[in-house]
């Protein structure tokens, strides 16, 4: 029996409803469906929703204490997400939970044995590893008396990965490839370039990352859109008036490796179509004040969820599939060998996930050396049209994004600022949003070497430190 359960969700639009889960777990069909008189072999929870109970929008602990109460003997298997990790989590020795990273990053993979069913006699299958483990929770002295076995694997989401696994098991061809695959693959390439997508605006100099590098540090995406918004976002009308930036930083959803930046790419670090808003002649007492407001005030649904209009693919008016990290990866397949749990390695591993969950470390299929995760703020703010001898100026532009428009209003209200809503408008014309400013920038600052881009290793890679050498941005 399978129940789909939402995170602690508020902020759905006035056309839709949505039940809380501790509502839900009392409602009459809830609990008849819990109780269904026919046997149920396993209860399959899935949803938008942090399999860890301890994260505060998980409603999974909810359902699994409900449930419990009524089937104590009865597995249970949470399938989650949205906090965009790795993990496996032992809510009891019958009950477990996996989350299997962000976007089309990993491959999560699941095996339970043991299960009891009066209605199911399949047999473990035969010439493959089989689960072996309890489900024992961490620091636990239980041993645990279900006769339940449980495995977990998260491989990373690739070509190298799948034909590896693939191998001898499969009725493939030696390069890994199908008709219908390579029927599928031809059509996606035909639309990419009907949609523009293998439009390249320029080739990015170096690998910018979101978590790897400190905030402004070289090799941080928030020191190159500081640059950027500076050098694009101007009103023509008001050029010469100095102005301030800000942008929530959650408006950035990906890093961005050295080599080709395409029209793709643009959706993939920042998919968002934002209006660009000001409030003029703001005094700079004030205006000086924002950003340390907004960045000790409260967490800014930085993680905002994508809608249609975010995708109105015309030519510079999301996220997509991704090989993570972007790596040049030097894994060759191993050799089929006898059934056991294996992972692939290579001498050096490359950068990328490294997990610790509730059954150790031993999750991920390939080992990865680890990518360091650095906190970014809620916002970022870039300066334009500063007095150049260095003295600070009397008022200036406060140009910020629409989305965080009401953040802007309260900071100032806070630092006697009296301004509305009825202050604000347009800084830049109606159609310019915010996916666009990184694309111009790149037309304008990234000319070098195109069309043939350098490709770089990629994120976690320290290839400034290899080099030995300072790269522009």
């Amino acid at each position: 029996m399978a129940f789909g359960v939402l995170f602690d969700f508020t902020g759905n639009s006035n056309v839709s409803k949505v039940i809380k889960a501790k509502d839900m777990v009392q409602e009459k069909w809830f609990l008849d469906a819990v109780n269904y008189p026919k046997p149920v072999d396993l209860f399959v929870v899935i949803g938008h929703n942090p399999v860890r109970t301890n994260a505060s929008s998980s409603t999974f602990g909810i359902l699994h204490s409900t449930i419990r109460k009524l089937r104590p003997d009865t597995p249970i298997q949470a399938f989650g997400g949205h906090a965009h990790v790795r993990d496996f989590v032992v809510y009891d020795d019958k009950a477990t939970g996996l989350a299997s990273g962000r976007y089309c990053e990993t491959l999560g993979w699941l095996a339970m044995s043991g299960i009891k069913s009066s209605t199911c006699k399949s047999k473990p299958p035969k010439g493959v590893p089989n689960p072996t483990r309890k489900a024992i929770p961490p620091n636990s002295t239980a041993t645990g008396t279900s006769d339940l076995r449980y495995a977990r694997r998260y491989l990373d989401w690739n070509r190298l990965t799948f034909a590896y696994h693939a191998k001898g098991s499969q009725p493939y061809t030696s390069d890994f490839d199908t008709e219908k695959g390579k029927t599928i693959t031809s059509e996606i390439t035909t639309w990419r370039q009907k949609l523009n997508l293998t439009d390249l605006y320029g080739c990015a100099p170096e690998t910018y990352c979101q978590y790897c590098k400190p905030f402004l540090a070289p090799g941080n995406i928030f020191t190159l859109l500081q640059k950027a918004l500076s050098t694009i976002i101007v009103n023509p009308a008001r050029k010469t008036i100095p102005r301030i930036i800000i942008v929530n930083t959650g408006s950035v959803r990906f890093d961005l490796p050295k080599g080709p930046f395409t029209y793709d790419d643009s959706f993939i670090v920042s998919p968002f179509k934002n209006k660009v808003q000001y409030i003029p002649s703001v005094p700079w007492s004030q205006a000086s004040k924002i950003l340390d407001i907004l960045n000790a005030g409260p967490y800014q649904r930085k993680r905002r969820d994508l809608s249609s209009q975010d995708f109105n693919f015309s030519p510079l008016t999301g996220d997509q599939c991704v090989d993570p990290p972007y790596i040049h990866s030097n894994l060759e397949a191993r050799e089929q060998q006898k059934p056991k749990l294996l992972r692939r390695q290579s001498t050096t591993p490359t950068p990328g996930y490294v997990t610790r969950d509730d059954f150790g470390t031993d999750g991920d299929d390939t080992v990865h050396s680890r990518i360091p995760n650095y906190p970014q703020p809620n916002d970022l703010q870039a300066n334009g049209s500063f007095p150049t001898d260095g003295t600070l100026p009397e008022a200036v532009d406060v140009v910020f994004l629409d989305f965080i428009q009401s953040y802007i209003i309260n900071a100032l209200k806070e630092v006697g600022g009296n301004y509305g809503k009825s202050d604000v408008q347009l800084y830049m014309p109606d159609n310019f949003t915010s996916n666009m400013y990184l694309p111009e920038y790149a037309k304008v600052a990234w000319q070098a070497n195109v069309p043939n881009c350098p490709i770089g290793q990629g994120i976690g890679f320290d290839e400034r430190k290899k080099r030995g050498v300072v790269v522009n941005a």
